[in-house]
C-alpha cells in the first residue's frame, strides 16, 4: 500500500494566509504616498549629512560605516507598520528612493535599485509574520531585513572588490543600523503619530488608542 508523504499546510497557517487583507483603500494609497514623500526629504538630507559620521567611523574599523545606513531604511518599515497591507513596505521605500533619485544625488538611478532591495527586505519580514504581528520585535526584524538587504546590495554594487572581512563587517553594520534606526525608530514614530489621533482610520492608530 502506498502512503503519501506530502505535507499539507496546517489549518492555522492556511487561515493565516487566507486572512491577509490584500485590498488597498484609497486612504492607504494616499497615506503611503505621503510617507514615501516625507521620507524622501529625510533621504535627501542624509545624502549629505551621512558623510561626516561615515568618515569618522571608517578609520575605526573598515566596514563600520555601514552603521550610517539606517536613515535610508526607515521608509519601508514605517510604511509597513502604519498601512499594514502587503506591499506597503516596498511601496513607501521605493517612492522615497525614486524621489531622492529624481531630485539628484551622488548615486543616480541606482538609488531606485537600493530602494527596491531595501523595501523588499522589510516586506519579506512582514510577510513572514503574515502581516498580523506589529510588535517592536517584528519592527526591528523588518529593519534588520532592510539593513541586511542594503548591506548585500551595496557590497555588490559599490564594494565588489572588498575583502571578506570588510564585507562581513559592513553587512553586519547595516543590519544593526536597520534594526535600531529603521526598526525601533519607525516603531516609535508610528506610535507617536497614532497617539495624536492622526492614524485613527488605520488599525495601527486604533490599536494605540485602545491602550491609552
Amino acid at each position: 500500500m502506498h502512503t503519501s508523504t506530502s505535507v499539507s499546510p496546517s489549518p492555522t497557517k492556511a487561515r493565516g494566509f487566507a486572512a491577509i487583507n490584500w485590498r488597498w483603500r484609497v486612504v492607504d494609497i494616499v497615506v503611503a504616498s505621503v510617507i514615501g514623500v516625507a521620507s524622501s526629504l529625510v533621504f535627501m538630507l542624509w545624502n549629505i549629512g551621512y558623510e561626516a559620521p561615515s568618515t569618522a567611523l571608517t578609520p575605526l574599523l573598515p566596514g563600520l560605516q555601514g552603521l550610517v545606513a539606517g536613515p535610508w531604511l526607515f521608509a519601508g518599515v514605517l510604511g509597513g507598520l502604519i498601512i499594514r497591507k502587503p506591499g506597503a513596505a516596498l511601496y513607501t521605500e521605493v517612492v522615497a528612493a525614486v524621489i531622492s533619485a529624481l531630485m539628484g544625488n551622488q548615486w543616480g538611478p541606482l538609488t531606485i535599485v537600493s530602494g527596491l532591495v531595501q523595501g523588499l527586505g522589510a516586506e519579506l519580514v512582514f510577510l513572514l509574520f503574515l502581516y498580523a504581528n506589529w510588535r517592536l520585535a517584528v519592527a526591528m526584524l523588518a529593519g534588520a531585513g532592510a539593513g541586511l538587504a542594503c548591506g548585500i546590495n551595496d557590497s555588490i554594487l559599490w564594494y565588489a572588490g572588498a575583502d571578506t572581512a570588510f564585507t562581513a563587517i559592513y553587512i553586519v553594520s547595516t543590519t544593526i543600523s536597520g534594526a535600531v534606526i529603521a526598526g525601533l525608530g519607525s516603531w516609535l514614530i508610528a506610535r507617536a503619530l497614532a497617539a495624536t489621533g492622526a492614524l485613527n482610520r488605520f488599525a495601527s492608530g486604533r490599536e494605540v488608542s485602545r491602550r491609552v
